[in-house]
């Protein structure tokens, strides 16, 4: 049986300070990246990725630390000789994914990354916004009691990501969000959790962000992916420039189809994924939705010996990092 490669990029939450520090002070390459990055933005980007602070955690920062950090670390990756024949990455790592296969150069992506950020941050006012975690119940069911609950109330409350078998993410006004967590334990939910994040994510409140987001776009060229990558939106294979301008827009206030993206890329023939970034969110996903397909997570230089060589190296996709 042909193996074939994905790379997957995890999203903000798996962020945490250090997070490819060791590949920064290792590889000329993955330094190069950072550098490159922490010159086109407009914040002390390594002291957040690097240093103790509070601010890693906040939506504006985080999101291009994030970045910057995944492809840090694709770099190290790349050194190996290892490149995908496709790319995928939840909600931020989407991005990653785009640079990953060609389809957006580097600099285009930190600087809509920091806008993107910013927008997402500010959409909604604090407090009003709420995510949580729906453990152990159906797509079907979570749907209906979302669709139920918005219908009584008049507010806003979707389900914003579908991670895995038996978890998925609902988002919306915090009243609403809350009042649906009550209904879900009353239907059998295994756990409901709250998250910690700074809006409704994936929800038609950050709609704002996403038209906002689109004028930034459109100063962005876009390539013909050179492998093709798998959109969050319609968890469908993209293997051209068309639509992805329209789908990056339409992923900030539209659900995450994880689950489904793996899936397409197993329809795909994919027989190895490598996590690229921090954390291993996307692993622990892998375990529920096919406990049979090997997952290997990269985001300590240590990490690489589990990767094997496989071909020349191939940086296709990447630009040098000068911005001469």
């Amino acid at each position: 049986m042909e193996k074939k490669t994905a790379f997957i990029f995890p999203g903000q939450g798996a962020q945490y300070v250090g997070m490819a520090k060791d590949f920064y002070d290792t590889f000329a390459e993955c330094r190069q990246a950072v550098d490159y990055a922490a010159d086109l933005l407009d914040f002390n980007l390594r002291g957040i990725m690097f240093d103790e602070n509070d601010l890693i955690n906040k939506t504006e920062f985080t999101q291009a630390a994030m970045l910057v950090a995944e492809v840090c670390i694709l770099e190290g990756v790349r050194r190996l000789g290892i490149e995908a024949d496709v790319t995928a990455g939840l909600s931020l790592g989407e991005y990653s994914a785009l640079v990953a296969c060609g389809a957006m150069n580097y600099g285009d992506a930190v600087r809509v990354v920091r806008k993107r950020g910013i927008y997402m941050e500010n959409a909604v006012p604090a407090g009003r916004g709420g995510m949580s975690a729906i453990i152990g119940m159906d797509a079907e069911t979570v749907e209906k009691i979302c669709a139920d609950v918005a219908a009584k109330t008049g507010l806003c409350v979707v389900p914003a990501n579908y991670n895995c078998p038996g978890q998925i993410v609902i988002s919306g006004h915090k009243q609403a969000v809350d009042y649906a967590g009550e209904r879900f334990k009353e239907a059998g939910a295994k756990l409901v959790a709250p998250l910690n994040v700074s809006g409704p994510f994936h929800s038609p409140m950050l709609a704002v962000a996403g038209e906002k987001l689109a004028a930034e776009l459109e100063n962005v060229t876009f390539r013909d992916p050179i492998k093709p990558y798998v959109a969050n939106v319609t968890a469908l294979p993209v293997t051209t420039a068309d639509g992805i301008k329209e789908s990056l827009t339409r992923q900030v206030s539209s659900p995450v189809r994880w689950e489904q993206s793996v899936r397409a890329m197993l329809d795909l023939g994919v027989t190895d994924f490598v996590e690229i970034g921090p954390g291993k969110t996307l692993a622990g996903f892998m375990k529920r939705i096919d406990r049979a397909i090997p997952v290997v997570t990269v985001s300590t230089v240590a990490d690489l010996d589990k990767l094997h060589i496989n071909g020349e190296i191939n940086n296709v996709g990447n630009e040098k990092y000068t911005n001469a």
